[in-house]
């Protein structure tokens, strides 16, 4: 383990696309999605903990859940588990969490080098993504650089942000076969054809949103391109060192942020960002639809969770939480659906609509309804 390192895991997604699971206290991080023995939270912090001390990687979740995570995570210390006081998007998130670490650790905090990941993604292989973690931080470090992690794309996803880069053939870096590349720009998620293009090609990556860097050098880009983050982090870490009891106005503080993502607030304006390649398996696990691609599929492409009955059907997921023995779920003669079950809320979509769940959970916020 490394002390010069601290973690961050951006843990405060609503998980709202995976109703009627997926609940307001109990978000998809907080689920088994993409393993049966841990939450997926549990396995985020589980990948860091080889590299760095638990004493040193913080959790950052909406305040509500404060104590839901506290209660589920407990090789964690409970004080670097943070409660944002508002949804102010990943700068924010980061502002909160490296004001927390500047007041924990002092002026020492600036030197340490910061590891950025989420609480919601699949990561196939633990071992090769912290080779892919170990050589962005050492590039970070040597090069005062901002790092991100781009994936080789294995479909057109256009749901996915891209990292165009330059010089394949010249990697700036090529430390344990991990290269790094300059960036040469950012693109958003792209139509179905431009996705085509880029998975056709090799200078376009997915944008893992993964972060790494020295917080000195995360810090001098918030100055020069974030200057109202860059003066909340330094009123928050004051605040939160010399009186942490004054909630109210910390909160009031947080929340005069402006609301913007890190990618838009920093690393597509700064000079000094690249990206290392990771050859290891990556998914955003963003909507039920993406969770079949993980699930065992039977000869017919069927995915199934809690042992539903499905006659004549093709490509199809059903997904009973509360399991055969509390219910029963029957399935005939249907395409391309997802079939989502808990004990008090039924989900029945198309596929591509997945996306729209999202939806029907602000018509539910709408009636006031108590599956929420």
């Amino acid at each position: 383990m490394d002390n010069s390192i601290v973690g961050v895991i951006m843990a405060g997604g609503s998980g709202e696309r995976f109703w009627p699971i997926s609940r307001r206290m109990r978000p998809k991080q907080l689920l088994y999605l993409t393993s049966e023995k841990e939450m997926m939270l549990e396995e985020a912090v589980n990948r860091l903990l080889p590299l760095i001390p638990k004493e040193q990687i913080f959790i950052a979740t909406g305040a509500h859940l404060l104590e839901s995570v506290r209660k589920s995570i407990t090789n964690i210390p409970p004080e670097n588990i943070l409660g944002e006081p508002a949804q102010r998007n990943t700068a924010g998130c980061l502002a909160f969490a490296v004001a927390h670490i500047l007041a924990r650790f002092g002026e020492a905090a600036k030197d340490m080098l910061m590891s950025v990941v989420t609480a919601d993604h699949l990561i196939g292989d633990a071992d090769r993504f912290r080779d892919s973690m170990s050589a962005a931080l050492r590039f970070s470090q040597e090069e005062n650089a901002l790092l991100t992690i781009g994936v080789q794309p294995t479909r057109p996803e256009t749901g996915y942000g891209y990292i165009e880069i330059t010089n394949l053939n010249q990697p700036l870096s090529d430390f344990q076969g991990i290269p790094i590349y300059n960036v040469n720009r950012f693109l958003e998620k792209p139509s179905l054809e431009d996705a085509e293009i880029y998975q056709a090609s090799r200078f376009y990556y997915w944008n893992s949103g993964m972060f790494f860097w020295r917080i000195s050098t995360m810090l001098n880009g918030f100055k020069k391109h974030m200057p109202d983050h860059a003066q909340g982090i330094e009123g928050l870490s004051e605040l939160i060192k010399t009186n942490p009891g004054a909630e109210d106005e910390i909160s009031n503080l947080f929340d005069s942020l402006p609301s913007i993502s890190i990618d838009y607030g920093l690393m597509e304006k700064a000079d000094n960002v690249y990206v290392a390649l990771g050859d290891f398996r990556w998914d955003d696990v963003g909507s039920w639809d993406s969770l079949c691609r993980f699930l065992p599929r039977d000869e017919k492409r069927n995915a199934s969770v809690g042992d539903p009955v499905m006659i004549d059907c093709k490509n199809i997921m059903v997904y009973n939480e509360p399991g055969v023995d509390k219910m029963a779920i029957c399935v005939i003669g249907m395409e391309n659906v997802l079939v989502v079950t808990s004990e008090d809320g039924v989900l029945v979509c198309p596929k591509d609509r997945a996306q729209d769940v999202r939806k029907a959970v602000a018509e539910m916020k709408k009636r006031n309804l108590g599956q929420l």
